[in-house]
């Protein structure tokens, strides 16, 4: 049976309002985090920065459940044996169908955040 027309075009834009939201949130608490602490090029990304993990729950957490830590619409990310590399690729480029990209609303230092709040996910 297929679906209605309509009824996919409210889909997607339902996906993005909710994708615009997101950023925005993120957008708005990423400029108060950098008033109050201007970020620090020179030092590498930590678990414990509150940037990767307030960027995963406005951006992630909608399909990666738990803060990752569960299987939602994505898959779960604690423990991945996926490196580094594919981790920031995937989130600066997406996966078509699957996941948007983000490497237009990310920096790289913040894309490197949100690596670190991935590796410290704990299963």
């Amino acid at each position: 049976m297929r679906s209605h027309p309509a009824a996919a075009v409210l889909m997607r834009i339902s996906k993005s309002i909710i994708l615009a939201t997101g950023i925005a949130l993120l957008w708005t608490l990423g400029g108060h985090a950098q008033q109050s602490q201007p970020p620090n090029q020179d030092q590498a990304a930590s678990p414990n920065d509150i940037e990767g993990g307030q960027m995963f729950a406005t951006s992630c957490g909608f399909c990666h459940q738990d803060g990752g830590r569960t299987t939602g619409k994505g898959p779960k990310l604690a423990g991945t044996t996926r490196d580094n590399d594919f981790l920031a690729e995937r989130i600066r480029k997406g996966k078509p169908g699957a996941m948007p990209a983000f490497g237009n609303a990310f920096s790289e230092s913040q894309i490197m955040a949100i690596v670190a709040y991935i590796r410290s996910l704990e299963e």
